[in-house]
């Protein structure tokens, strides 16, 4: 049961991404914006019906389909976890699966019941189930500008880094993916060590040089007894 501590991990990401995700709902309108530090964080109410960061679906398919994926990762990175907690699998990486089995199934709560308990489903859908639109509210526009027209193609134009505006389990999801890449060698490192070589007892020693002894050919034998007792030659 050690994998108990791991989804106590998931659990601790989906309070906190639900309860940021309600406290945005009850207390902000769509499309509000308020400076938490400076200009460069920000909380801004979005709705989005598709991905992480702002990555969105063009589709009524395409939104089931992303739904129905989220509920079926959730499960399998569940399992996934178990097994690897069995097989003793490093600890930090079995972290980073918690952290993004968090962020998955905070995103699946919220495709699959906000639509009902929150109506916040597109007019456009067939039904509120299972289209739920993710509410998104972090925004780090860290920094922006225009490029100057000298600039091919993008000459003019506006650029702002960070622009995408995301929530808690879009964080947990891709703090733990990061981290698996950047730490692979670390986590997925051979952890078995080479046993040392049974040391033999006498007995076993002595047995294997009879052997050696038995094996040899009978004039080799011959000359050895001979080099043991001078004696018996002269006889």
């Amino acid at each position: 049961m050690g994998y108990i501590k791991y989804f106590l991990i998931a659990l601790v990401v989906i309070v906190i991404d639900q309860a940021s995700k309600l406290l945005v709902f009850h207390n902000m309108y769509l499309h509000q914006e308020i400076n938490v530090l400076g200009e460069w964080f920000k909380l801004h109410y979005l709705l989005n019906p598709g991905m992480a960061f702002g990555i969105r679906w063009q589709s009524e398919f395409g939104k089931l389909a992303l739904t129905i994926f989220r509920i079926i990762a959730m499960f399998g990175i569940s399992y996934y976890l178990i097994m690897m907690t069995k097989k003793k699998a490093h600890y930090g990486f079995l972290i980073c699966l918690a952290l993004i089995l968090g962020g998955a199934i905070g995103n699946v709560i919220d495709s699959t019941f906000y639509g009902v308990f929150l109506d916040n489903a597109p007019l456009d859908s067939p039904t509120k189930w299972f289209h739920g639109q993710v509410i998104d509210m972090l925004y780090f526009p860290l920094f922006e500008f225009y490029w100057p027209e000298w600039v091919p193609v993008k000459g003019g134009e506006f650029f702002e880094f960070f622009s995408p505006v995301f929530n808690i389990a879009d964080s947990s999801i891709f703090i733990g993916v990061a981290t698996i890449l950047i730490s692979q060698k670390r986590f997925f490192v051979d952890q078995v060590e080479e046993s040392p070589a049974p040391i033999a007892s006498e007995e076993t020693i002595q047995s294997e040089r009879k052997s050696e002894v038995n094996a040899m050919p009978d004039d080799i034998s011959i000359q050895s007894e001979e080099n043991i007792n001078p004696d018996s030659s002269t006889s």
